[in-house]
């Protein structure tokens, strides 16, 4: 009770603080002139309107920071009533070397010269939309998140995020050249008295030369996301922006068949279930403001989303997987409320999956935007009635998921103050709600605070506001850098009763302490090295039960980026873990009870990535609880040619108990072969194999993509079992089958 309330006026006293503290802002301004003729959108800034817009002034991001670019780039930026201009001819004085391997949708990879425009349309100095191609014309967008911080493995981006936009670029013997096209309405903004500020910048690669150049002038001081931090954009003003309010509708239809071999209920043998399809349903965009969006989807359906990646699981805990259905992605930063790495209040996937079978939906909403000075994300989903094929304790009631998240900026534009609640109720009667309040804090450079308090309230448990049971509170403060000192340090506290149901969580009832020190160093024009240091981790979990340590790891190790797209990081681990529960790999290999220390070494590894050939390594060796461990990941990659691409990964782990004569083997097997006929038509396959789940995986997809909003897609999965023995009844060999064919159409109206 007393560690409550303390948090609680911590909180309380620094959110105070915060709102009455004046911040200042020191970007760099520019006005965006407005277009006084119309441009022929066809790759070529032949129109004279182009000569009458200032040219950006860029500089070497890296290698060389500051440098002068070895190659010329002239970029420029209008606007009209309807869309968004980006012009750019990117000289090049070797045209024959510009490499361009992808026309794929949605391709982020290093080998393509590349342009990217990137812009923080609320000017919130935290999240951006990026826009970005290559010479070919490959569309690229996606979201920056957490102003572009890396908390790894985690990526402050989101490549699944899509909206509407055009591109058209051309190569000669000067270099290449583009046009983007992009509908003010993709971009949400907030007009104050006729006047629109974004954040602006826009970076060009130069893969064979392992240049980046930006503008306006960042500093790698953060590591390779350096480009993406929004709060260092140069700020840009549009005046009298007048679009039109967007209202979009994206009816859908879907047929095709599913085949199932299931358990009858006597559990005595397999039978054949066999479930031809036929469906439609509807998504509506309508912006109801210049910065407030509301979605509809009915009868929400994502059969083209890939399959989620095969995994051997050697710890206690579930594993997290990332969300892929486009509906959960835009503006989703908004709806984050994250704790530690693998603790969050809101985590999207628990709507629409059950223990990774889809569940059906009726639909849902989603308003997201700006309302006054306050950032705010609506999320209301209903699914379906489920009853699992796999295991009828998976069995769920219809229920309704509903998130309210708002935030605003307080102190100065990298600060903010907010509250969540969200939901989870069934038709049974049954609920789930989690609420809280937090603040992130930015008092100098790259030092930020981040405090969060959270409560769970439920149906089965009485309510008790200062109780510290069903009660969530994390503080975490954190310096951000790449050159020099940076720490990160953590604390946290999940009472026996916090379990938020739309949220996900490894352990239970447990206080978290992390701390972190790093020291790095950005090398010298001379050296092959771009940057190196040393970083030294502690993590621990306690439980509140009995006050005594679960899992704590204690790690040092050192890392290098090379100038050529080499990295590498080698350290080595001392973990203990206390076990009060056997767990198990596979039935001939578990842990039982006891305390454990072992150490571990652990590599990660990459080649450059700008070549056409790349790989990467995973290694972990050394000890493993009573036993020892060798696991290594492989993952190579191959572009064939500007219309094909190869990638495989294989994961093998070996683990041997040889005191209790007990050990486990497992694999996993990926291949994705990409073929790309042109950046509208593509075949892809991926195809997996799991010998710890007896799995085989398979999913084949063509998309025809014609512009942006209608989409045709031929979706192909089978899963086959490899050990029909296992189990009695023996399992069949094929799974699931199902093959699907979806149209979209998105219709264009205006208010």
């Amino acid at each position: 009770m007393i560690l409550f309330n303390r948090c609680l006026f911590i909180i309380f006293l620094t959110v105070l603080i915060a709102i009455n503290f004046p911040g200042s802002s020191s970007a760099q301004e520019t006005v965006i002139p407005r277009l006084n003729e119309k441009i022929v959108f066809d790759g070529y800034m032949n129109e004279a309107v182009w000569n009458d817009l200032p040219p950006l002034t860029f500089v070497m991001h890296t290698p060389v920071f500051g440098k002068e670019p070895t190659e010329k780039s002239d970029v420029r930026i209008g606007y009209d009533n309807e869309c968004l201009y980006v012009g750019a001819r990117l000289f090049d004085d070797s045209p024959s070397e510009i490499m361009m391997t992808s026309r794929k949708r949605d391709e982020i990879s290093a080998g393509n010269d590349w342009f990217q425009v990137i812009f923080d349309s609320f000017n919130d100095k935290e999240n951006g939309v990026v826009f970005a191609t290559n010479p070919l014309g490959l569309r690229t967008d996606y979201t920056i998140l957490k102003d572009g911080i890396a908390d790894m493995p985690e990526l402050p981006f989101n490549v699944n995020w899509n909206t509407f936009w055009d591109v058209k670029t051309h190569v000669d013997d000067k270099g290449w050249s583009l046009e983007m096209r992009i509908p003010l309405s993709s971009l949400r903004y907030k007009d104050i008295n006729g006047t629109v500020t974004m954040g602006l910048i826009c970076v060009r690669s130069v893969p064979r030369l392992n240049e980046t150049y930006i503008s306006p002038a960042i500093p790698p001081n953060w590591g390779r996301f350096s480009f993406m931090r929004v709060s260092q954009a140069r700020e840009v003003k549009f005046k009298d922006i007048r679009s039109k309010k967007p209202f979009y509708i994206a009816p859908y239809v879907i047929g095709g068949y599913q085949k199932q071999n299931l358990l009858n209920q006597a559990e005595t043998a397999y039978y054949q279930d066999n479930d031809p399809k036929i469906s439609g349903g509807l998504d509506l965009k309508y912006g109801l403001t210049n910065n407030l969006t509301l979605d509809v989807t009915l009868n929400t359906d994502f059969a083209q989303v890939e399959s989620d990646d095969q995994r051997v699981n050697l710890t206690r805990f579930d594993l997290f997987y990332p969300e892929k259905r486009s509906f959960f992605q835009e503006r989703s930063s908004i709806f984050a409320f994250d704790f530690e790495q693998g603790n969050s209040l809101f985590y999207s996937r628990r709507i629409g999956l059950s223990e990774d079978e889809p569940l059906p939906l009726y639909g849902g909403v989603r308003l997201t935007g700006m309302m006054n000075k306050w950032d705010v994300g609506i999320l209301d989903m209903q699914t379906r009635e489920f009853n699992s094929y796999k295991d009828s304790s998976h069995n769920l009631p219809s229920e309704n998921f509903g998130i309210i998240r708002m935030r605003r900026n307080v102190i100065n534009k990298n600060s903010y103050v907010g509250a969540i609640m969200s939901s989870r109720a069934g038709i049974d009667g049954s609920y789930n709600v989690s609420y809280g309040a937090d603040a992130i804090l930015k008092f100098f450079k790259d030092d930020y605070l981040n405090i969060k308090i959270a409560q769970v309230v439920t149906d089965s448990l009485h309510y008790n506001l200062f109780s510290v049971n069903p009660t969530a509170i994390y503080a975490n403060w954190k310096r951000f850098r790449n050159e020099g000192l940076g720490y990160n340090f953590s604390y946290g506290r999940y009472g026996k009763d916090y379990d938020p149901g739309s949220g996900f969580h490894m352990h239970d009832n447990y206080s978290y302490y992390n701390g972190s020190l790093r020291y790095g160093w950005l090398c010298k024009e001379a050296s092959a090295l771009q940057s190196d240091g040393f970083q030294v981790t502690l993590m621990n979990y306690q439980s509140n039960l009995t006050g005594k340590t679960e899992s704590s790891i204690l790690s040092a190790g050192y890392y290098f980026n090379m100038k050529s797209g080499m990295f590498s990081y080698q350290g080595i681990n001392r973990q203990f873990e206390s076990v009060t529960d056997s767990f198990e790999f596979s039935d001939k290999a578990c842990i039982p009870p006891g305390n454990y220390n072992f150490w571990m070494l652990e590599m990660h590894s990459m080649t450059a990535s700008v070549k056409p050939f790349y790989i990467g390594m995973d290694l972990f060796a050394g000890s493993f609880y009573d036993g020892n461990r060798f696991s290594v990941m492989l993952a190579p990659s191959w572009n064939v040619s500007a219309s094909v691409q190869l990638k495989a990964e294989y994961e093998y782990n070996r683990l041997r108990f040889s005191t209790r004569g007990q050990k486990f083997e497992g694999n996993v097997g990926r291949l994705r072969a990409l073929w790309m006929m042109s950046t509208k038509l593509s075949f892809s396959s991926f195809i997996q194999y799991s010998n710890a789940d007896h799995y085989t995986g398979v999913n084949l997809r063509f998309r025809y993509n014609p512009r942006e909003g209608v989409d045709l897609y031929v979706v192909y999965n089978e899963g086959r079992n490899s050990d029909l023995n296992r189990e009695v009844p023996h399992l069949p060999a094929l799974s699931d089958r199902t093959f699907m064919v979806k149209f979209t159409y998105t219709i264009l109206a205006r208010k």
